[in-house]
């Protein structure tokens, strides 16, 4: 049943926090009211001028006093109960959910699914299908609502957040940004198509566009051409070397930092430091980076998504090689790209060891440090993830 002062109700939750929604609005209208009344009663009686016996007031009431506390009190943990099951399902989306990643700009939508699909203010999903939304911004604070599906995420800049939905009503729902960003916020909005399964088995095989003899490119394979122009693979190879750490298998796993701190390399961790390379120093690397730190206007989030869901195909296993390009060596340092953010050559890198150099592997495990000592000093300043 919807109610007509509700928007329409097409998520799993929604009618969990529509129920959480209108207890409290029915207990804060009971209590006010209540409080009107007492107010209002005690102010006629003990008015100026009443023939009341005021001889003995009563500053203590032991009864009075527990049973205006413990009522609200167990009222308000009933509350906090029902709250907490739609929150944990809002906000962390089962490990089964497909997910779809959010780039929140001035002023539009950009959505991205796992097979690559792409969508500008429109979000395309099936019915009684688990989704997990993966929502960043591109330059200030957006929140990504759906009234309909009864959730609200804030898109941060430099900072994943997430928000889970499955929706169980076909149809045509509203989208709205809920943070003004800007002169033209109000237009920053779309919508949300529900379909049933067979319909969105349909649109995928017409490539999301009507275009079925269109090549989608995952972000995956968008990655993996990213890594190769930009000659990620000149310092990151298979194996930890004097240059940088191998990132196979990195994602999720324990790294220790230069300041001796130990983080997840969640994306995250890994979204900073590509943003940020000198901020994230592991330890045994120096503290000197010559990783190129890849600003707003030479990478855009979703490119930084991409290369980011490479990194973590890499997988775990520590033999897995690294997707590698034979690149010629070039002595200069890496230039730094125009404003135009055109990518910098394969060859335009800064140059390994010097041949003959001793090197050292170092290789971090569960926070761990082991490096072999090599046969004479070397100075560790390479590129660090």
């Amino acid at each position: 049943m919807n109610f007509p002062f509700l928007p329409e109700r097409a998520s799993t939750f929604s009618d969990q926090v529509d129920f959480l929604g209108l207890i409290l609005t029915t207990l804060t209208i009971l209590f006010s009211a209540l409080v009107a009344a007492l107010l209002l009663f005690f102010a006629v009686r003990y008015r100026r001028g009443s023939k009341v016996d005021r001889s003995k007031p009563q500053h203590h009431n032991l009864v009075m006093e527990l049973t205006w506390s413990i009522i609200p009190l167990i009222l308000g943990l009933v509350v906090f109960a029902m709250a907490v099951i739609p929150y944990t399902q809002i906000y962390n989306p089962p490990k089964n959910a497909e997910e779809i990643f959010v780039i929140g700009k001035q002023w539009m939508w950009h959505l991205e699914h796992s097979n690559g699909i792409r969508e500008n203010n429109e979000l395309h999903v099936p019915t009684g299908k688990p989704f997990k939304l993966t929502i960043i911004s591109q330059d200030t604070i957006h929140g990504f609502y759906i009234p309909a599906f009864r959730i609200k995420r804030d898109a941060m800049p430099g900072r994943y957040t997430t928000v889970g939905f499955e929706a169980t009503r076909p149809g045509k729902y509203h989208l709205f940004c809920t943070e003004y960003c800007g002169t033209n916020h109000s237009e920053m909005g779309g919508w949300v198509y529900v379909m049933t399964p067979a319909d969105y088995t349909e649109w995928l095989k017409k490539g999301g566009q009507g275009m079925p003899d269109r090549k989608v490119e995952t972000a995956e394979e968008q990655g993996r051409e990213l890594f190769t122009t930009l000659a990620c693979s000149n310092c990151h190879g298979s194996q930890d070397t004097v240059r940088a750490p191998s990132l196979v298998g990195i994602y999720e796993r324990p790294r220790k930092m230069l300041s001796g701190k130990i983080v997840n390399a969640d994306d995250e961790y890994l979204h900073n430091a590509i943003r940020k390379p000198e901020d994230n120093l592991l330890d045994g690397y120096g503290q000197v980076t010559t990783m190129p730190a890849y600003k707003d206007d030479q990478l855009t989030e979703e490119q930084v998504h991409n290369l980011i869901v490479y990194i973590k195909s890499l997988g775990r296993a520590s033999g897995t090689p690294v997707a590698t390009k034979t690149v010629p060596r070039s002595p200069a340092p890496v230039a730094t790209r125009p404003a135009g953010g055109t990518p910098p050559p394969a060859n335009n890198t800064t140059p390994m060891a010097t041949p003959g150099q001793p090197s050292a592997a170092v290789e971090l495990k569960s926070g761990t440090q082991t490096t072999a000592t090599p046969s004479a000093p070397t100075r560790n300043t390479g590129s660090k993830l």
